[in-house]
């Protein structure tokens, strides 16, 4: 932090954010922007510019577990364990808020307790809605 005061701590800009009108206090999270912009930067320049290019036709070609690609990339595909998958992450992101909902229950009260109540049932009422469109079954 020392760094940035430091940095800018020059009268020249002092007196440039004194005529311009902007506080001071955005100099900290420009130079933090900056800075962010230029850890991702570089190294995604230098993998470009020292990498080594030897394109050929076995590098394009599609990669499907070590077999070789069979048809056409339009074919019908079973996307059933997507959804399975899909439908994992949903649920399991919508339990992790359960946590913080029980470390502030003192807090929250009996208001916490009702809002749980809905946001749960609103989650039973997916997850019910789901099973019964057979999204949940792994096979046809």
């Amino acid at each position: 932090m020392e760094f940035i005061k430091t940095l800018f701590n020059f009268p020249q800009v002092h007196e440039w954010l004194g005529q311009a009108g902007y506080p001071a206090v955005y100099l900290g999270a420009l130079a933090g922007a900056v800075l962010a912009l230029l850890i991702a930067a570089v190294p995604i320049l230098m993998s470009v510019c020292l990498s080594p290019s030897r394109p050929s036709a076995a590098k394009k070609a599609a990669y499907e577990c070590g077999v070789p690609p069979v048809g056409t990339a339009r074919e019908k595909q079973m996307v059933r364990f997507y959804v399975v998958a899909i439908l994992f992450v949903l649920f399991d992101v919508e339990t992790a808020f359960l946590f913080p909902w029980a470390v502030a229950y003192d807090m929250l009260g009996l208001f916490g307790l009702i809002e749980m109540g809905l946001f749960l049932a609103i989650l039973i009422f997916g997850y019910v809605y789901a099973w019964k469109k057979e999204a949940l079954d792994w096979v046809y």
